[in-house]
C-alpha cells in the first residue's frame, strides 16, 4: 500500500502542490490554514475511534473545531501582531485541576473584572502646588493657641490667689454623693453589679453562696469602754478618822521595833534628846554642865533636821524625771481615746496669742497645726481628754483676744515653732498698720467650731503653717483628710 494513501488525513507533510503554502501568505493565513488541517485530522480520527491505544486529546487542541475568525488585516499589514482574544487563548487546565471543572475553565479570582485582562492602566501623577501663605496661616494658629492656653492658665492662677476658685466650689463640697448600684456589704449575697434582678439574683441557696451552716466566731475584743472608766477613789475620811489611823499605824511599828530588840536583832536607838525633855532625859548630866548639854542637844536637832531633808531630795524627782512623768501620764490618758479640737480665730496679729498657742499646746502633749491666713487662722488640736480640757481652757477662757500690744523687738522662738521672724515679712501678721499704729482687735474672737473623738491621731507633731491663698491652705489639710474643716470655717460667720 502507498504510504500517502495510508496515512490518509494525518499529520504528516503533503506533497501536492495546492496544500503547499506561499510565501506570499501573511501570517494569520498560514495559521488558520495550519487550524484546518489540524481541525480535519480531528475530525477523521473521532470516525475512526480516536488517535489509537485510547489515548484523550491534548487540551491545547481542545478549541480546534471552533470557528477561526480572520485576522484583522489592517494591524497585520503594519508588521504588529494580533492581539488574541482571551476567551480563545487562554489554555484550560487538566481535569481535575483547581482551576478547571467539566463544564469549562473557571474565572480567575485574583483578577477584578473592572480592570480587563491587562489590568488598571496607569495614570501620570499630576502636580499639586500649595497656595501662597498656606503654611504660615497653620504657624499663626498654633501660636494663637499657645497664646491663649498661657492667658488660660495665668487667669486660673489669679483666681486661685484671690480665692475665686475656692468660693465656685464651696457649693460642690456639700454635695452628697449619689449612692453606688451595689453596696459592698451585698457584694457576696447579690449575683450582678446592681439590685436589678433581686429578689432573683439573691445568691443564698446557691453552692457559691457565703451563708453556709458553719458557724464562725469572731475573735473577741475588749469593751472600749472599759478603758474610759475612771479608777475607784479611797473612802474618805475625816481629819479624826485619819489620825487614830496613823497612830495606829505608828503604834503597830513601835511595837515590831520593841520586839526585834528584845530579841537582840536591832540595836536601841539612842535617846531623842529635845530641849524641853533635856532635864528628864540626861538628869544629873544636864545638872553639871547645862551649857555642854544644851549645846549637843541643839547639835543633835540639827543633825536630825539635815537627815529629814536630805531625805526629802532624795525622793524628789528630778526635771528629766517630771517631764518623762508627764509624758507617761499624757500618753496614758491618750490611750483612753483621742479628742480633736477646731477653732476659728479672726486675727493673730497679737505676738503674744501666738506664743501662747504654742507653748500650751506642747506643755500639754498635744499634735496639730495652727494655720495663719489673711482672712482668718484656723487652730487644730488633738490629744487625750484631759489636756484637750486644759486646752479648751485657755483658748475660750484665759486667752483675752481683744488685747493688742506692740511688737518685740527681739524675735521669739519657742521648740518648733518660729512665727516671728515670718511675722516681720508679712503685713497682715504685724499688731501695727502702715501708720504705726496699733490694730484695733476690739472685734476679735475665738470660735470653737469642731469638738469631737477621731480614731487616730492626724499630725505626728505640732507645728504651724502660714499661708497666703485658701487653695494652699486646703491642699495642705487635704493630705489629713481635714480639708472640710477650712470650709466649715469659711462658711461660719465671725
Amino acid at each position: 500500500m502507498d504510504r500517502n494513501q495510508q496515512m490518509g488525513g494525518g499529520l504528516g507533510p503533503r506533497h501536492d502542490p495546492s496544500s503547499r503554502i506561499q510565501k506570499t501568505e501573511s501570517a494569520a493565513d498560514r495559521l488558520a490554514a495550519l487550524k484546518a488541517r489540524v481541525a480535519n485530522a480531528v475530525g477523521s480520527s473521532k470516525a475512526k475511534g480516536g488517535l489509537g491505544l485510547n489515548t484523550p486529546l491534548h487540551p491545547a487542541l481542545a478549541d480546534l473545531g471552533a470557528p477561526i475568525k480572520p485576522a484583522d488585516s489592517s494591524r497585520s499589514a503594519h508588521g504588529q501582531r494580533p492581539v488574541p482574544d482571551s476567551s480563545k487563548n487562554s489554555k484550560p487546565k487538566p481535569f481535575g485541576m483547581p482551576g478547571s471543572s467539566n463544564d469549562g475553565p473557571r474565572p480567575n479570582p485574583y483578577l477584578e473584572p473592572s480592570h480587563g485582562p491587562t489590568g488598571k492602566a496607569r495614570e501620570s501623577r499630576q502636580l499639586i502646588f500649595n497656595q501662597k501663605g498656606k503654611y504660615i496661616a497653620q504657624a499663626q494658629a498654633l501660636r494663637r493657641q499657645a497664646q491663649l492656653e498661657e492667658m488660660k492658665k495665668r487667669i486660673a492662677d489669679q483666681a486661685r490667689k484671690a480665692g475665686l476658685d475656692e468660693d465656685r466650689d464651696v457649693e460642690k463640697a456639700f454635695v452628697v454623693e449619689a449612692p453606688p448600684d451595689l453596696e459592698w456589704w451585698d457584694e457576696g449575697l447579690i449575683d450582678g453589679k446592681d439590685y436589678s434582678g433581686f429578689p432573683d439574683s439573691l445568691k443564698i441557696d446557691t453552692p457559691d453562696s457565703i451563708i453556709t451552716l458553719y458557724i464562725q466566731h469572731p475573735v473577741a475584743i475588749e469593751p472600749p469602754q472599759e478603758k474610759l472608766a475612771h479608777e475607784p477613789k479611797p473612802m474618805y475620811l475625816t481629819p479624826k478618822e485619819q489620825a487614830k489611823l496613823r497612830r495606829n499605824r505608828r503604834m503597830a511599828d513601835l511595837k515590831e521595833k520593841q520586839t526585834l530588840m528584845k530579841l537582840g536583832l536591832m540595836e536601841a536607838p539612842p535617846p531623842k534628846v529635845k530641849q524641853k525633855n533635856l532635864m528628864r532625859v540626861l538628869g544629873d548630866e544636864a545638872v553639871r554642865d547645862p551649857t555642854a548639854v544644851e549645846a549637843r542637844v541643839r547639835k543633835e536637832i540639827a543633825a536630825r533636821l539635815d537627815k529629814h531633808l536630805e531625805a526629802n531630795e532624795e525622793r524628789k524627782l528630778t526635771k528629766e524625771q517630771r517631764h518623762e512623768k508627764l509624758a507617761a501620764n499624757q500618753a496614758k490618758d491618750a490611750a483612753k481615746g483621742i479628742h480633736i479640737l477646731v477653732f476659728k480665730i479672726n486675727s493673730l496679729a497679737n505676738g503674744q496669742h501666738r506664743y501662747k498657742i504654742s507653748l500650751n499646746a506642747q506643755q500639754n502633749g498635744l499634735n496639730g497645726v495652727c494655720i495663719m491666713h489673711p482672712k482668718f487662722n484656723l487652730v487644730i488640736v488633738e490629744g487625750g481628754e484631759h489636756s484637750i480640757n486644759n486646752y479648751k481652757k485657755l483658748m475660750t477662757r484665759r486667752i483675752d483676744w481683744t488685747e493688742a500690744l506692740p511688737s518685740r523687738e527681739r524675735n521669739v522662738q519657742v521648740g518648733a515653732y518660729n512665727t516671728a521672724t515670718q511675722a516681720t515679712v508679712r503685713e497682715w501678721l504685724k499688731p501695727e498698720d502702715e501708720k504705726g499704729q496699733l490694730k484695733d482687735l476690739s472685734g476679735n474672737k475665738c470660735v470653737l467650731l469642731f469638738e469631737g473623738e477621731t480614731k487616730a491621731q492626724a499630725f505626728k507633731k505640732w507645728g504651724s503653717k502660714v499661708f497666703e491663698t485658701d487653695q494652699e491652705a486646703r491642699e495642705f489639710l487635704a493630705r489629713v483628710k481635714m480639708d472640710s474643716f477650712w470650709t466649715q470655717a469659711k462658711n461660719t460667720p465671725s
